[in-house]
């Protein structure tokens, strides 16, 4: 009986990870695609809640948006509709170039696809933070929400991407909507087998590592989500510096295995350039 459990126990994980081509194509293992997971999630907490102290406005939740379009165009309020039907364009345009430059990084044949693009993640978050300090201080409120808006949803569209990918699917690192639907689902299933009475069907079963890992995800999102409130009013605009750095160090690893490949490469072919013209 025991031994039947077991392997219930590993089939129900194997749900999970099926979804996660990344972890076998690229012999990452599951713990740490958690880790970076709740990294991620961090970070995406910190960019939503930061983006709110900074702007007054989240910029992460495009279902909110998308009704706001809704009720605006109703009550005849176009501006809003506009605005929000921007901010939409602007996350959904940012997924865009996530995506793009991970498929051609990986058509380059780089190993550092997702850590260049959350470099380039990186340098907008720099260049929000120059950019809402400098509109702070010349520009009028109207200007400061408009441009610092659209941009921070360009790259919450951009981080959202990189996970999403990577985990095929399964782990999203801006919005909670979904994890907390699924984590009611298990919850369900628990419950329902709490009652001796009820039979024991075979297509559903719990899934014990999905809980783990979306209770982890939304608890290091909800711990982001504070750091980046505390930080955005100890230091203003500068608690951009923090999550760049992260980020960039995050993608350090596989950028610096590519320069440093390409270097050799390039050294390997003028080497035997300069061979062949003195022979």
């Amino acid at each position: 009986m025991t031994t039947i459990k077991k392997r219930r126990k590993r089939r129900v994980a194997n749900l999970l990870h099926a979804r996660m081509h990344y972890l076998h194509e690229n012999n990452i293992s599951f713990a740490n695609f958690r880790r970076l997971g709740y990294l991620m999630a961090f970070l995406g907490g910190a960019i939503n809640a930061g983006g709110f102290f900074a702007v007054a406005h989240y910029t992460s939740h495009m279902s909110g948006e998308m009704a706001n379009i809704a009720d605006s165009l109703y009550l005849g309020h176009w501006k809003a509709a506009l605005t929000s039907f921007l901010m939409l364009l602007s996350f959904i345009f940012g997924a865009a170039h996530s995506s793009w430059t991970i498929l051609w990084a990986k058509r380059q044949r780089f190993r550092s696809s997702f850590g260049l693009s959350m470099w380039l993640e990186a340098l907008y978050m720099l260049a929000f933070g120059l950019l809402a300090t400098l509109m702070n201080k010349f520009g009028d409120e109207y200007l400061l929400w408009s441009p610092t808006v659209m941009t921070m949803c360009f790259i919450m569209g951009m981080h959202n991407t990189v996970m999403t990918i990577l985990s095929n699917g399964v782990v999203r690192t801006t919005h909670m909507t979904g994890f907390a639907t699924d984590i009611g689902i298990e919850l369900s299933k628990i419950l329902y087998y709490r009652r001796s009475d009820n039979p024991k069907l075979p297509d559903v079963q719990v899934n014990i590592p999905k809980i783990k890992l979306f209770s982890g995800v939304m608890f290091n999102f909800i711990l982001g989500g504070f750091f980046g409130a505390w930080s955005v009013n100890m230091v203003g605009y500068q608690f951009v510096w923090p999550v760049a750095f992260v980020l960039f160090l995050v993608g350090f690893t596989s950028i610096g295995y590519d320069v440093q490949l390409r270097w050799r490469i390039w050294l390997y072919k003028r080497n035997k350039k300069r061979h062949h013209t003195k022979a």
